[in-house]
């Protein structure tokens, strides 16, 4: 059963404010004194009773939520009720900014309200804070959307029904100053604006002295063709202005009856003729979606009568020609669908044709990032590292861009349809593109990447067998796949990746790019690892790593390593323990040491390996530099000579200029990399250490060269510098 707040809701939305205001005043007379309390229920803003079917609404939403998978803690509060939990899990579902809205203050339909505007990018917070309701902003909304200047006639304190009339005039592109003035209430603006509509000279009744009964009676004269004249005034009530009116159309028909020569009775001409002065016609056509949509409205009123004809009429004068449904117009007359807005034309809309795209025909899903583990830790194990191709595989195939299709709006008239984008050519390497000019085909067996939108195919050497001293020193030009395992004496070396499916003993590898040992790494200290970019494993035991990136594994034991990344240990056993860790961005490990106090050193910051890296910039700089300056004072002596302005082709100096443009830019991207390096080296680095476990007595740590010893057992920690000192501070 509706509440009473929801009936006169119902009722405000088909009749207008002023019903719902008698609606409301009608059932507080009728109350008894012992009820009288109830008096709250008919204020703008119900309170919902708190009983268990109102508990068990709320609870339904906030399952819903976490069904969706969504962060229901921002409506999961006792004070919203569960209607404003719906609107703000729909617009959580929807991917929009629900704090925008998420006020108890608000009701639900005016969350409801600024959900959907949010949808299209529309602010209407201004206008809550003015101070309209709900129905009000959804009439404000809809102008908006229609991009109509409301904001020109919008005056605080307007209700719903006039901002309709107003954006019903807006939306007819009439002149709307005639009537959209507070002075009017918005049955006065009605007949102003169906007046308008039909060309009438408003003028005559455009006055807020007359009542709205008043102006109908002026309005629908004018639309006779009488001359209202004689009881356009306001000493005449609405009443006497009917009777009035009455007189002028009878003496207007028997005077036609007079001059028009006789017709026999009973006629089809004579029923044709006949004009009923009593019959109302009151219904309006507006024009939606760019002249794509015509609704009708018939309004309720006593005497109100409209037919199909009627309806065909006004179509043929707005020149309505195209998609007319005749089903829903019978549908409005017969079954009387009163103050409902009913579709009765559509058009055609115009379609935008299908973007160019790609399809590819090797996997680009793979998971780059591995698995998490019930602990925390890490499936290296099982991660696809790559994909592989082979010579002559088709990889992609490009699809053009389609064309778009022609729509038509109600007035017949031709809507291009844009047509779909293209897309470049794909860039990379080791592939071809067939004659066609659309297929994109493998040059080689190796292995397939595709990032940044650009494929690329290196070779890849795919080892079945274990590398052992016996199988020999393996360099390749790209990357290596080691299907088995890495035994004593074990040498590779690869401009590529390097990865190996099981386990890595006492051996040498050398990779250009990334090393991935999926097992893991366990040596007595003769294991050698280098990579220009990431290396990572289940575990490392007693390995030597140099790494350009970052080091991951779900723990680390006696190892030495430098990198000019990041240290990471995943999951609740991992541990960083013993050994040397001289690192450039810091550590990330959940436990540090052990209860034995086993030693274990990290080095943050400026270690060692950025000294190196500092220095390398310094000379490459100092290259650089003297390059340019060389080359700026050999042109100076070339355009000093005689006659050597005008005897120097242009494309040399073009090619004179772009080389120093060329020169310059690398400098400064190097500049720049290393002003980067340096200011990630200071002091106000953001937790360089981080233990998210418990942090041993034993443990060192290092940072830009200050040394802090750990005294005793901590748990959840990092260390910082702070003024030149290493701090402790709790995570």
């Amino acid at each position: 059963m509706l509440s009473a707040h929801s009936m006169c809701v119902l009722i405000c939305k088909y009749t207008g404010a002023l019903i719902m205001y008698y609606f409301k005043e009608s059932m507080v007379a009728d109350m008894d004194n012992e009820d009288i309390s109830k008096r709250q229920q008919l204020e703008l803003h119900f309170p919902m009773m708190e009983n268990a079917e109102y508990q068990k609404a709320q609870n339904r939403e906030i399952r819903l939520g976490e069904e969706e998978g969504l962060d229901v803690s921002i409506y999961s509060k006792p004070e919203y009720n569960w209607l404003q939990m719906e609107q703000m899990r729909m617009g959580l579902k929807d991917k929009v900014d629900v704090s925008v809205f998420a006020d108890p203050a608000y009701s639900y339909e005016t969350m409801r309200q600024i959900r959907l505007s949010l949808y299209v990018n529309l602010d209407i917070l201004p206008y809550v804070e003015r101070g309209f309701s709900d129905d009000e902003l959804e009439e404000i909304r809809s102008a908006l959307q229609s991009r109509l200047p409301l904001d020109k006639w919008l005056t605080d304190g307007m209700c719903a029904p006039q901002i309709r009339e107003i954006r019903i005039g807006l939306c007819e592109q009439m002149d709307v100053s005639a009537y959209a003035s507070p002075k009017y209430n918005w049955m006065q603006m009605q007949e102003i604006r169906l007046g308008l509509e039909k060309k009438l000279n408003v003028s005559l009744y455009a006055s807020n002295l007359y009542s709205h009964f008043q102006m109908r009676e002026i309005r629908l004269g004018l639309e006779a063709g009488l001359d209202v004249s004689s009881y356009c005034g306001l000493v005449h009530s609405a009443t006497d202005m009917k009777e009035m009116r009455r007189k002028l159309i009878d003496g207007t028909a028997t005077a036609a009856e007079s001059e028009a020569p006789k017709a026999e009775a009973g006629t089809e001409k004579d029923k044709k003729s006949y004009y009923d002065p009593y019959r109302k016609k009151e219904f309006v056509i507006s024009i939606e979606d760019n002249g794509n949509r015509a609704y009708a409205y018939i309004p309720w009123l006593p005497g109100n009568v409209v037919t199909k004809e009627d309806i065909y009429y006004d179509l043929e004068r707005r020149e309505i020609v195209f998609g007319i449904k005749h089903d829903a117009i019978a549908e409005l007359i017969d079954k009387r669908r009163m103050n409902e807005k009913v579709l009765i034309a559509e058009g055609i809309p115009a379609q935008k044709g299908k973007d160019g795209w790609f399809e590819f025909f090797v996997r680009l899903d793979l998971p780059r990032i591995p698995a998490p583990l019930p602990d925390g830790g890490v499936d290296y194990v099982n991660i696809e590292a790559f994909e592989m191709v082979e010579e002559n595989e088709k990889i992609a195939v490009y699809h053009p861009a389609e064309k778009g299709t022609y729509g038509k709006n109600i007035y017949g008239e031709s809507i291009h349809g844009e047509n779909g984008s293209d897309l470049k050519r794909l860039r990379g390497e080791g592939f071809i593109i067939a004659p066609d000019g659309v297929t994109y085909i493998s040059r080689m067996n190796g292995k397939f990447e595709y990032t940044g939108g650009r494929i690329i195919i290196t070779n890849m050497m795919v080892v079945r067998e274990d590398v052992t001293a016996v199988t020999g020193r393996l360099e390749v030009d790209g990357s290596v796949y080691v299907v088995g395992s890495i035994y004593s004496g074990g040498y590779i070396k690869a401009s590529g990746d390097i990865i190996i499916e099981y386990n890595v003993e006492a051996a040498r590898l050398i990779a250009g790019g990334n090393v991935m040992i999926k097992k893991g790494s366990c040596s007595k200290g003769d294991c050698f690892i280098e990579a220009g970019g990431e290396v990572s494993g289940s575990f490392f035991e007693a390995a030597n790593i140099t790494a350009g990136g970052n080091v991951k594994a779900n723990y680390i034991m006696k190892s030495n390593i430098n990198t000019m990344g990041k240290v990471i240990v995943s999951g609740s056993k991992g541990m960083l323990l013993g050994g040397r860790t001289c690192t450039v961005r810091g550590v990330d490990t959940y436990n540090l040491g052990n209860k034995n106090h086993l030693r274990t050193l990290l080095e943050v910051g400026r270690t060692e390996l950025y000294e190196k890296k500092m220095a390398e910039y310094s000379v490459n700089r100092e290259k650089v530099l003297s390059d340019i300056t060389s080359l700026r004072d050999e042109w100076e002596k070339i355009l000093q000579a005689p006659f050597a302005r005008e005897r120097i082709p242009e494309n040399l100096r073009w090619k004179v200029y772009a080389t120093l443009e060329a020169k310059n830019r690398e400098l400064a991207e190097m500049d720049a990399e290393a002003s980067k390096l340096f200011n990630m080296t200071e002091q106000f680095i953001i937790d360089p250490v981080s233990v998210r476990g418990k942090a041993y007595e034993g443990s060192v740590i290092v940072i830009n060269g200050i040394k802090y010893a750990l005294p005793g057992e901590v748990g959840r920690v990092a260390f910082k510098l702070r003024n030149k000192k290493v701090v402790m501070t709790t995570l």
